[in-house]
């Protein structure tokens, strides 16, 4: 009894030690080191960034540099937006087709309505293990998202995604989700620790502004309070900061 439990402990022992070491070496490792040791990430890497790295060179955002990203509900279309590190404006590097579609214009207000949310987000979760083969989440419900939805479960798990099936997410298939996923992982490997990601019904400009508020009136005042985020971005070429107070966005 006396040897069995000296082995128990010796066993023991061992199998904590393997588990400090292990999270030592992890903790040294690079964000993008990190996401390397997934199968799909080496393999996402393996079939796309060699094409994506001589795209950004054409484009002149070879080297470190950071993203944004605009989804917009009725043109069905993911933008990438890129800069370098020392350039202060955005460029368009490249759009993404919805490769489906969810629910209808209008924002998210509760679990199981099949609603893409529309509002202000930033990637929050790298998923390289996802049942959509590669999934990048966003931070909803965010604080706007909550105060809307009061009582009701707000919902949560919104990805951009891989496949072609979606419930409110944003799917673009699994080779175009390699892409984004890879060029998200360079933008936090970078040192950018929140990826803005912003959520539009429509192109924001006046003309659809005006055009959708009569098809959908009881939105009307959400859009609007939406619309500076496009406006500013679309005039300055940088992420407007934004806050949420009241259940409402704010934008400077």
């Amino acid at each position: 009894m006396i040897r069995s439990g000296s082995n128990y402990t010796k066993t023991l022992f061992q199998v904590i030690l393997f588990f400090m070491m292990t999270s030592s070496v992890n903790a040294q490792l690079t964000f993008k080191q990190q996401q390397l040791t997934f199968p799909r990430v080496r393999a996402a890497y393996d079939d796309s960034w060699s094409s994506l790295q001589s795209q950004l060179k054409t484009a002149k955002f070879d080297g470190p540099f950071q993203l944004y990203l605009a989804a917009y509900k009725t043109e069905g279309v993911l933008e990438v937006w890129a800069k370098k590190l020392k350039d202060k404006e955005y460029r368009l590097f490249k759009t993404y087709k919805f490769c489906q579609h969810s629910g209808t214009l209008g924002p998210k207000v509760q679990e199981g309505d099949y609603q893409t949310p529309e509002g202000i987000y930033y990637i929050n979760v790298f998923n390289p293990m996802s049942n959509f083969h590669l999934s990048l989440g966003v931070n909803y419900p965010n604080s706007v998202d909550k105060k809307r939805s009061g009582t009701k479960r707000p919902g949560g798990d919104i990805y951009i995604h891989g496949n072609c099936v979606t419930v409110g997410c944003i799917p673009l298939t699994d080779e175009k989700i390699k892409e984004v996923y890879v060029l998200a992982v360079e933008a936090q490997n970078s040192g950018q620790s929140r990826i803005p990601v912003h959520i539009f019904p429509f192109k924001m400009n006046k003309a659809n502004l005006d055009k959708f508020a009569v098809q959908f009136p009881q939105q009307k005042t959400f859009w609007a309070g939406l619309q500076p985020a496009y406006q500013l971005f679309e005039q300055h070429k940088t992420v407007p900061q934004s806050s949420e107070k009241e259940g409402k966005y704010s934008f400077k």
